[in-house]
C-alpha cells in the first residue's frame, strides 16, 4: 500500500466522522428537548389528575345528601368541571403521545442511516478481501520486492475480515432494534387514534351535560317544588313501570339448563377500577330502593364519561334509550350484547353509546360511557347478566308509559344470573 494511499483513506474516514458528528449531536438534543417536554406533560397530568379526584370526592359526598334541586344542579356543574378536567388530561395524553412519535420516527432515521452505512463498510471491506484474494500469494510474492509489505496486507486482510464478522453482529442488533422501534410506533399511533377518538367522545358528554341541566331548569323552572313534584311523578312511574315489566317477565316459560352456561370466572371487568356499590339479589338496598325488593344486577361506582368495556367477544344485539318512552324508569341509555360463551348482558344508565346493532366486538373494546341516564340515584353503570338461551330484545306497549311502546333486553326471571359470579374475584 503506498503511504498517499493510506493518508488519503484516513483522510475519507476523518471527513465521514466529521460529517456524522453534528448530526449525532443534533439528535441527541432533539431526544433530550423532547424527552424534557414529555416529562413535563406527565407532571401536567399528575396534576390534573389529582383535580379529578377533588371533584369526585365533592361528588361522593353530594350523591349521600337529599335530593333536591340545588343539589341536582350542583352535581350537574360538579361533572361538567370534572369532564372538562377528563379532557385536558387526554389533551395532554395527545400531545405526549405525539412527542413519542416524533422522538420514534427520529430513531428510526438514525438507525436506518446507521444501517445504511453498516452495509456500506461491509461492502467496501469485501471489496478489500476480494481485490486481495484476486491475486495468488505466489504472485504477490514475486510482484514485490518488500516482503513486510506483503505480511501487512495478508494482517491487513485477516484484521478486515473480522471487522466485517463484528459489523454483520451490529448490523443484526440495529435491525431489530429498528424492527422494535417500528412497532412501538405503530403502537403509539394506535393509541393516538384512540386518544382522539376518546376526546371526541368526552366533548359530546360536555354537551349533553349541559343540555341536562337546561332541561331541568326548564321543567323545574328554577323552583324546588316543582323538582320535588317531578321527583315524585317519576318515582311512582318507575315503580310502575317496574312492576310492569316484572310482570311481563315472571309470564315467560324458561327451564335454565345448567351445560349450556360457562364454568369459572370466564368475563373480564367492565371497567378499569371496580368498586361494587349495590350487589344482585335481595340486598337491604334492594329492599329499599325497588318495588320487587331485589336487584337483578350489580351496580359499579363510576361517575359520568367512564369508558365501559365489553366483558367478553361477542356480538350487539341491541342499544337504546328507554328515556325517549319512560323518561327516568328503567336503563336509560343501555348496550345489549351476547357474548359467545352463552352468557350475555345489558349495560345500563350510560352517557354515550360507541357501538351498533349486529356489531361484533371484542372482550375489552370500549362499547359506551357510565352516566346517569335512566332510574338511578346517582351516576354509576349497571350491570344485568342473563343465560343467552333465554335473554333477547323486546318491544312493549306501556300503559305506565302512557301507552308507548318501550324496546329494552327482556328475560325470564331464573335466567338472571349474578355476574360477579363470572368475574374476576374481588
Amino acid at each position: 500500500m503506498k503511504p498517499f494511499q493510506g493518508c488519503k483513506k484516513l483522510f475519507n474516514l476523518v471527513v465521514v466522522v466529521m460529517l456524522i458528528t453534528p448530526i449525532l449531536f443534533s439528535y441527541a438534543q432533539n431526544i433530550d428537548e423532547i424527552r424534557s417536554k414529555i416529562s413535563q406533560k406527565d407532571l401536567d397530568i399528575q396534576q390534573l389528575e389529582k383535580e379529578i379526584i377533588a371533584y369526585q370526592t365533592e361528588l361522593d359526598s353530594l350523591g349521600k345528601q337529599k335530593s333536591s334541586l340545588s343539589n341536582s344542579l350542583k352535581e350537574l356543574d360538579l361533572t361538567k368541571k370534572k369532564l372538562n378536567t377528563d379532557i385536558a388530561v387526554t389533551q395532554k395524553k395527545i400531545d405526549k403521545t405525539n412527542l413519542k412519535i416524533q422522538s420514534l420516527s427520529q430513531d428510526i432515521g438514525v438507525k436506518q442511516s446507521s444501517i445504511s452505512n453498516n452495509i456500506e463498510a461491509i461492502a467496501l471491506s469485501v471489496k478489500k478481501i476480494n481485490e486481495f484474494e484476486s491475486q495468488s500469494i505466489v504472485e504477490t510474492l514475486l510482484s514485490s520486492n518488500n516482503f513486510s509489505l506483503i505480511w501487512n496486507d495478508i494482517d491487513n486482510a485477516i484484521t478486515i475480515g473480522d471487522k466485517i464478522r463484528n459489523q454483520i453482529i451490529d448490523l443484526k442488533q440495529i435491525k431489530v432494534e429498528l424492527e422494535n422501534t417500528k412497532e412501538e410506533t405503530i403502537n403509539a399511533k394506535n393509541e393516538l387514534t384512540k386518544l382522539k377518538s376518546q376526546l371526541s367522545d368526552q366533548q359530546k358528554i360536555v354537551v349533553q351535560n349541559t343540555n341536562e341541566k337546561n332541561k331541568l331548569l326548564k321543567q323545574t323552572k328554577n323552583n324546588e317544588a316543582n323538582y320535588q313534584k317531578l321527583l315524585k311523578d317519576r318515582i311512582a312511574q318507575r315503580d310502575a313501570f317496574e312492576k310492569e315489566l316484572r310482570d311481563y317477565e315472571a309470564q315467560l316459560q324458561f327451564i335454565l339448563d345448567p351445560s349450556k352456561l360457562p364454568s369459572g370466572r370466564v368475563l373480564s371487568w367492565p371497567l378499569s377500577q371496580i368498586f361494587v356499590t349495590q350487589f344482585f339479589g335481595k340486598t337491604v338496598d334492594s329492599k329499599r330502593l325497588y318495588a320487587s325488593g331485589t336487584h337483578n344486577g350489580v351496580d359499579f361506582r363510576a361517575s359520568v364519561g367512564t369508558p365501559v368495556m365489553a366483558m367478553a367477544d361477542g356480538t350487539v344485539l341491541g342499544v337504546g334509550d328507554t328515556d325517549l318512552t319512560c323518561s327516568g324508569a328503567s336503563f336509560g341509555k343501555f348496550v345489549f350484547i351476547e357474548y359467545n360463551n352463552g352468557l350475555s348482558s345489558t349495560f345500563g344508565h350510560l352517557s354515550l353509546i360507541k357501538v351498533r346493532e349486529g356489531e361484533s366486538i371484542k372482550r375489552g373494546e370500549i362499547v359506551g360511557y357510565s352516566g346517569n341516564t335512566g332510574h338511578t340515584t346517582g351516576p354509576h353503570l349497571h350491570v344485568s347478566l342473563y343465560a343467552s338461551q333465554a335473554a333477547k330484545m323486546a318491544s312493549k306497549t306501556s300503559v305506565a308509559c302512557g301507552g308507548r311502546i318501550y324496546r329494552l333486553p327482556v328475560s325470564p326471571v331464573n335466567a338472571y344470573l349474578d355476574a360477579l359470579a363470572y368475574l374476576p374475584f374481588l
